[in-house]
């Protein structure tokens, strides 16, 4: 697939597209925005901001203002909007409306996008059902002309949803989420430090609205002991179970407990549980010493996650798309993310369905609550309660199921897997089963290096970086009869692995080796963790968002430090062997300007041809640039070769700079979103194996037992090794297919200016001219020499 040739530059010249944003702000608006200007620029129409939501709608004059494609460079890594938001009074009521619309068709504006909530989406949606109403009056009044209402006849609306709060049904996640979660999940890391030095009990106040979306995602990936959400109350006696909750921990050496409060958590009862009232009950019964902290606007604050930057990107995209789609009887739709996909929803009905949750909860029917808040929320709140119940008592060991299950690192280290890790212990401890942690990888399998693991030893590893138990890239081929003899002396019998492409090796060649190796015949379960994303049977592996976000960093304090110096490019090599996730999501996410890739082959022509598109964006006023390359994009093109032709190329225009970033990508502390992951991943892995156990020896002997689980759109997905190896290419270990190559485009016609577009379009005809000319020259001349 090639990107340089996706969408038709002009395709949809003389339209005209308003953007706006619209009640509260939230991380990714700008992405959004940007990419909003230069997919409707890169399609031929004309693009205006409508500052600060409907008010500048309304107001008109200087508040509707034509955009250019370097009025949105440099914005992508900014947090809030920079075209402002506001809710206004005065739309609420017809007469603004009016308003609002005749200052759309004095700019000849029919397609809009709206950026901002649900109350935002069903006032926009309110003001497409009116708009003839408003055409007709106008006309009326002769306040516009006929021709004028020809012209706007009808308006198109689509919606994006930028919120904090992943409020909206309809979509996995909306603009914003992603990165409130970064700002809570810090703030918890901070606290713990000071919350163990002093043994103290934290509570933290979220926000959220009526949502607990961001309240239970930060319980999880932050090991908090309780929390409080609107949609699933807590138990009338809930006072007593925290207590005991608190003592259990602190009997068992813990020095910090961590309570997290949605700002609107309720009892069953429908009263408000606020922070307050939490430290209250554990001040006055356990007289324990205890602090809160709200986070307030701090979690709307800072610069965009890079999965929101990507998120805005694609929305964006998508949403002129549907613009330019839609036709006279087409009703308004929300792009929104389904798994990895943008989709497109009708607007009202996701209204609707969100009104809903608000219903259910007032008459207290929790269940369908959780159930419309979708799959993911269900998800995240059982996994939740499973992990935080009550310890196991000590008496756990007289019930125990008998069962011995392994757990084990192959690969390189990755952020993610000592959550998944910490995951699979304890959901096997509660069974009562027994965790084997086999440290070193399949050297430590050979070695014997394997010791059996209890709650306590896993505390605090959903937050840590690497791996506790140590991996190596060692694979077990050449070794089967080292390690069929210590899965039979350690009595092993079911297995997980956390780890890359090699976690797949290593079960592939395990399950092959069955034949000859009986105590083989155990459930394997490979959870891929790798920051390369190159395993087949998953779209995502865990630790490949934290690597992006690390990058996505680094480029943006790459940039900066040239801030204040003259014109420079920047070339930045990633890692990810052959894989060129990393860097495509990466360029997404940083605004860059070419990503090389190993997927997708280039030459000298594009390279040059990216050289003379630099120096034309220099010459809009652009003064930064960025290029990616993937590690193992190509041989002969290397980061050192692109920096030397930039370098070159572009010597009296810009200066060039090169990076390799290198291990930094692997390091940090998890994201919310790998901590999460791991841990629902590792939850899934345990209940598999167990349930392959109890189909009994029959059944372990099958293709069905050993197994790789991926996250595939929006399903988790058990797929056997063996049946994988048709899907895989081994030799660059890659998958055969990879969802995220139809991002390329995406990535390119952002990145491509519209001088540079009327630039290339000048040349074609006059080479077409020239082309022409010369045929008639040579039909002229030959027919002169006849005669």
């Amino acid at each position: 697939m090639n990107s340089r040739k996706g969408l038709t530059p002009g395709a949809h010249r003389g339209k005209i597209i308003g953007v706006f944003t619209s009640g509260g702000d939230s991380q990714g608006m700008n992405a959004a925005v940007r990419a909003v200007v230069r997919m409707g620029l890169y399609l031929g129409a004309r693009v205006f901001f409508i500052r600060e939501g409907y008010q500048g709608m309304v107001n008109g004059g200087n508040m509707i203002e034509e955009a250019t494609w370097v009025s949105v460079s440099g914005i992508i890594h900014k947090g809030g909007t920079i075209i402002g938001s506001a809710r206004c009074a005065e739309f609420r009521e017809r007469q603004g409306r009016m308003r609002a619309a005749l200052n759309l068709i004095k700019h000849g504006i029919t397609n809009l996008v709206v950026i901002g909530g649900d109350g935002s989406l069903t006032g926009a949606d309110l003001f497409r059902q009116e708009w003839t109403s408003y055409l007709d009056e106008f006309l009326n009044d002769a306040k516009i002309t006929e021709e004028e209402r020809q012209k706007c006849s009808h308006l198109h609306i689509v919606g994006m949803v930028g919120s904090i709060d992943n409020d909206f049904c309809g979509t996995d996640m909306t603009i914003g989420t992603d990165s409130a979660l970064h700002r809570i999940v810090e703030a918890v890391d901070a606290i713990v430090t000071t919350a163990s030095s002093h043994q103290r009990t934290f509570i933290l106040e979220v926000m959220g609205r009526h949502c607990g979306y961001l309240a239970l995602v930060a319980a999880l990936a932050s090991e908090a002991d309780f929390v409080f959400i609107p949609e699933w109350p807590p138990e009338g006696n809930w006072q007593e179970i925290l207590c005991k909750k608190l003592i259990q921990e602190r009997e068992s050496g813990q020095r910090l407990n961590i309570i997290i409060v949605a700002e609107g958590a309720m009892d069953r009862d429908g009263q408000p549980i606020t922070a307050e009232n939490v430290k209250k009950v554990v001040v006055d019964r356990l007289q324990q010493d205890t602090r809160v902290t709200v986070l307030g606007h701090v979690q709307r604050g800072g610069s965009p996650s890079a999965f929101d930057r990507v998120l805005g990107c694609r929305m964006g995209a998508e949403a002129v798309m549907a613009l330019f789609e839609a036709t006279p009887d087409s009703e308004a739709y929300v792009v929104s993310l389904a798994g990895n996909q943008s989709v497109r929803v009708p607007l009202m009905q996701c209204v609707q369905k969100t009104k809903e949750v608000g219903k259910c909860m007032a008459n207290k029917d929790w269940q369908n609550a959780v159930k419309l808040r979708g799959t993911s929320f269900e998800r995240n709140l059982l996994t939740y309660k499973m992990l935080t119940r009550l310890k196991p008592p000590k008496i756990a060991s007289e019930i125990k199921q008998g069962l011995r299950l392994a757990v084990m690192h192959v690969g390189a280290p990755c952020c993610g897997m000592n959550a998944a890790v910490r995951s699979f212990v304890r959901n096997c401890l509660f069974r009562g089963d027994t965790v084997l942690a086999v440290h070193e990888g399949v050297e430590g399998l050979l070695e014997g290096n394997i010791k059996e693991m209890q709650w306590q030893d896993v505390s605090g590893w959903v937050g840590q970086g690497g791996a506790f138990l140590g991996t190596k890239r060692t694979l077990p081929d050449k070794h089967m009869d080292q390690i069929a003899a210590n899965i039979k002396k350690f009595n092993i019998q079911g297995l997980l692995i956390v780890g890359g492409f090699e976690g797949y090796q290593c079960v592939l060649q395990m399950a092959e080796g069955r034949s000859k190796y009986p105590e083989l015949c155990i459930p394997m379960c490979v959870v891929p963790a790798t920051i390369s994303n190159n395993v087949p049977g998953t779209d995502f592996s865990l630790g490949a968002d934290t690597a992006l976000n690390e990058i996505t960093e680094i480029c943006d304090r790459i940039r900066q430090s040239a801030q204040g110096t003259k014109r420079r490019v920047f070339v930045v090599e990633t890692m990810g062997g052959y894989c060129g996730y990393l860097a495509t999501l990466a360029g997404l996410a940083g605004g860059a300007d070419a990503a090389y890739i190993y997927e997708e082959k280039f030459g000298i022509k594009d390279l040059m041809g990216d050289v003379i598109h630099m120096q034309a964006k220099m010459s809009e006023g652009v003064s930064r640039g960025l290029i990616l390359r993937n590690e193992n994009a190509n041989q002969n093109y290397t980061t050192d070769f692109i920096f030397r032709l930039y370098s070159e190329e572009g010597k009296n225009i810009f200066t060039t700079r090169q990076n390799i970033l290198g291990h930094m990508q692997q390091g940090g502390s998890p994201s919310p979103f790998d901590r999460n992951f791991g841990t629902k991943m590792a939850s899934k892995a345990a209940n598999f194996l167990i349930e392959a156990l109890s189909k009994g020896p029959a059944f372990c002997k099958t293709q069905e037992s050993a197994v790789l689980l991926g996250l595939v759109q929006r399903q988790y997905r058990f797929t056997p090794v063996q049946e994988l190896q048709k899907d895989t290419d081994f030799k660059t270990r890659l998958p055969r297919e990879q969802w995220w190559l139809c991002l390329r485009p995406v990535l390119y016609t952002l990145a491509t200016s519209v001088k540079y577009l009327e630039k290339s379009a000048d040349e074609r005809k006059r080479a077409a001219l020239c082309v022409s000319q010369s045929i008639a020259e040579d039909i002229a001349e030959a027919l002169c020499d006849e005669s």
